[in-house]
């Protein structure tokens, strides 16, 4: 086979290529698509897997994190460990687009610092500076600019906090507001409204404040603190005041941007070059494969846009994806289906959903019990599988006649996966955080569902 490699992937594990959108989701450059498309049609391989990132700052943490599954994905594959896939040649393309993390600080430096001092002016106007180059609106940064010199005014009264507000809701591309993630209610509410609702804690806090100090200078995975467990929901979620509120409203509007901006790369971007590829060659077997908010983007591709036939691809994989866990619902508030309901109601996966989720990942779970205090409930630990507002990469699909609940299995385990079914692993014991993924019962899961006969 040729060696077909990306040359900022060194030694890539599959034939890689790679095509970059912008924040339109267009193709950043059409060579890359014009290069994807002639590699595809040498007819070398006869599965593609096409695999999006999710919450990353640049595109070197994307890279290294599709060589280091696809990696994994080769060690079980090379062990012979799904024997079902005989000489199948398999080949990535994997898709770049611009996203933007949660803050993620650690809030009480070394656990020092003090319950109530644990989310600062400073904390808030430093955010307020790593979110500039975010959003898509021409006059962004300026807007926070105006919102830092609101940040020292915001105790002072609901004038201020309805500016602040008023200011941070106008910086994202409208059009993805949704019921299901209490986005339709997020623009709506009086600005001074939602930093009272905001203002509240988003997760039932600690025993006492010599716990949370005890617990982030230990790194501790208890209450979701940041660091090697990967607690993004962060220590700042257990405490109440505005300043907490405005730290809250910074990482629901930043979940809001990624939502769309997810959405619309793979609604717009990606499901034209799937279309692209299956006009060229259409007996080519293509499985999509997202982590994070690359689970959005890739469900998005598959749903395609209303006023064109539907594509249908043979598998997909949503590994950790932030998004609801009632987005393939079938009614689930009685009235309303999920946004991609579409997808599995006319089958454009034909073969298998595989999702996995752990209450490990703190990633996923933050947007969820921020948006029940937007829409006024008591959010103390809240966002399981029972809740109104949960995400898929912690709960997996709810509400979902097609999906049945399982375990992410050691190597060697046998799967049941079925044609047009969505299976819900539970991967507690394997991934322990948001970006967890890259271990061989992933790769073997993976493996097992391209296997399932289409």
């Amino acid at each position: 086979m040729t060696n077909i490699l990306a040359t900022n992937i060194p030694d890539f594990p599959f034939p890689y290529f790679e095509v970059q959108f912008n924040k339109q989701g267009t193709a950043a450059d059409d060579n890359e698509i014009n290069n994807a498309l002639s590699l595809i049609a040498k007819g070398e391989f006869s599965d593609l897997f096409v695999v999006s990132h999710g919450w990353n700052n640049d595109m070197a943490d994307a890279r290294n994190l599709y060589k280091n599954l696809f990696n994994s994905v080769k060690q079980v594959l090379d062990a012979g460990n799904v024997p079902k896939l005989g000489e199948r040649k398999f080949a990535v393309l994997g898709i770049l687009w611009p996203s933007k993390k949660f803050a993620e600080d650690e809030l009480i430096p070394s656990g020092a610092a003090g319950i109530n001092s644990a989310v600062t002016v400073t904390f808030i106007q430093n955010q307020l500076d790593n979110l500039k180059g975010v959003f898509d609106k021409p006059d962004a940064d300026a807007t926070l600019e105006k919102a830092k010199l609101l940040v020292p005014k915001l105790e002072s009264g609901s004038n201020a906090q309805r500016e602040f507000a008023d200011l941070i809701r106008s910086l994202p591309q409208r059009g993805a507001e949704h019921v299901d993630d209490a986005t339709d209610r997020f623009f709506n509410l009086d600005g001074a409204d939602v930093m009272k609702r905001l203002s509240k804690p988003a997760f039932a806090p600690p025993s006492s404040a010599k716990s949370v100090s005890a617990a982030a200078s230990m790194g501790s995975p208890a209450g979701a603190l940041h660091g090697a467990t990967g607690g993004a929901a962060g220590l700042g979620s257990f405490f109440s005041g505005i300043k907490s509120a405005a730290r809250n409203l910074l990482n629901f509007t930043t979940y809001y941007q990624m939502k769309e901006r997810a959405g619309l790369v793979g609604q717009l971007g990606v499901n034209q070059l799937i279309r692209k590829i299956q006009a060229q060659s259409g007996g080519l077997k293509l499985h999509l494969i997202g982590h994070s908010f690359g689970g959005r983007l890739v469900t998005a591709a598959a749903f395609g846009s209303e006023n064109q036939p539907a594509i249908k691809v043979n598998s997909m994989i949503l590994l950790q994806a932030a998004f609801s866990h009632h987005g393939f619902a079938q009614k689930f508030d009685g009235s309303h289906d999920g946004f991609f309901r579409k997808v599995v109601a006319e089958k454009r996966v034909t073969g298998p959903i595989v999702i996995t989720c752990t209450q490990n990942d703190k990633a996923v779970g933050i947007a969820y019990p921020l948006a029940s205090l937007i829409s006024g409930q008591n959010a103390s630990a809240l966002g399981d599988k029972n809740d109104p507002f949960g995400g898929i990469g912690r709960n997996g699909a709810q509400k979902t006649p097609e999906a049945s609940d399982g375990t992410l299995l050691k190597i060697g385990g046998a799967y049941q996966f079925a044609l047009g079914k969505l299976h819900n692993l539970n991967a507690d014991a394997i991934i322990k955080n948001h970006s967890d993924i890259c271990h061989g019962e992933v790769a073997y899961a993976i493996l097992n569902a391209v296997a399932t006969r289409v």
